[in-house]
């Protein structure tokens, strides 16, 4: 009986010293992954340096970098319709130290592309929103159109006749006039134009008779009250123009072509870190002087949780393809 006993006994102490064993060994693992991040970090934008996404990037990353512990680095990889960027995070080991900048833009790359090399909705693991921006509606300060509505009341009285200014087809401003003219149901010219400054010149010439564009692009020429900002495309007021109503306040309602930004991480990145970078992503755009600096450039600075920016680009996916088909855009 005794040695039977003693023989139990030896067991036991046997398997309670495997359970600590392996516990032990457990340990430093959960140990590594609870140290996260451990080494720099970097964020993929589709994007060329000096844009308003980028610096409002950098102006993120810097803060985080001060909260994770570990330096975010901004890298530009622009190309047409942000598969370089794209690319690169996709393919790149999910494990939270390659990050990507998505935007609206991701959305209408869907809908302008045959067939992109990526699918945002099934590769992409959602962090938060940055921020959002919206177009402005704007007309020569000298000129006969007080109101979006004078601007559409003319077009159908000499339809084909006026003319829209933007940047190239397909981009966002470009799309905003085309969602604009099948809203208003309005028969208008939308003229793509290389950049900003050339629609600038063409609108104080009369080429152009309204432009689409972002507030920066012309903050200039109102300051200076030679263009006049008609409305924003928001569906609420920007806060940046209070006095200045939205296009569906202007008698167009249903329209909205809000832009934003966001960051999103290679799909299986784990969980523990997306909660830890949304968390920190919310806390930099909250703070009082990157709200500042991002209102200097017309964003408002906005954080979400991931479920709320995949929301956001799976309605803009479905929105700007349905755009996109009825201006006949080719698709690339």
């Amino acid at each position: 009986m005794n040695y039977f006993k003693g023989t139990r006994l030896s067991r036991r102490l046997v398997v309670s010293s495997l359970a600590i064993a392996a516990a032990l060994a457990i340990a430093p693992l959960q140990s590594a992954q609870a140290k996260w991040p451990e080494r720099p970090i970097r964020l993929v934008l589709p994007f060329g340096a000096g844009g308003v996404a980028d610096v409002t990037a950098r102006i993120v990353a810097e803060k985080l970098s001060d909260k994770l512990g570990e330096r975010v680095v901004i890298e530009n990889q622009p190309g047409p319709g942000g598969i370089n960027a794209a690319r690169t995070v996709v393919t790149a080991q999910p494990d939270g130290y390659t990050l990507g900048l998505l935007s609206n833009g991701t959305a209408i790359s869907v809908g302008l592309f045959n067939k992109l090399p990526f699918d945002p909705v099934k590769q992409f693991d959602m962090v938060s929103l940055v921020g959002t921006f919206d177009l402005v509606f704007a007309v020569d300060a000298n000129g006969p159109y007080k109101t979006l509505g004078d601007f559409v009341k003319a077009a159908k009285a000499e339809p084909g006749k006026l003319n829209v200014g933007t940047i190239a087809v397909g981009s966002t401003q470009n799309l905003g006039g085309e969602l604009f003219k099948s809203t208003a149901n309005a028969d208008f010219q939308i003229v793509p134009y290389k950049n900003s400054p050339d629609i600038v010149v063409a609108l104080l010439r009369n080429d152009v008779q309204l432009m689409v564009d972002f507030p920066p692009s012309i903050q200039g020429q109102v300051n200076d009250k030679k263009i006049r900002i008609l409305a924003s495309s928001g569906l609420k007021r920007s806060p940046f123009l209070p006095d200045v109503p939205t296009v569906a306040e202007s008698g167009f309602p249903g329209y909205d072509a809000t832009s934003w930004n966001g960051i999103f991480a290679p799909k299986g990145t784990p969980k523990e870190v997306i909660d830890t970078l949304n968390k920190a992503i919310n806390e930099v755009v909250a703070m009082p002087d990157v709200k500042e600096k991002f209102a200097m450039l017309g964003v408002t600075a906005q954080g979400s949780t991931p479920d709320e920016v995949m929301k956001r680009l799976t309605d803009d996916i479905k929105k700007w393809d349905a755009v996109i088909a009825k201006a006949g855009i080719p698709k690339k």
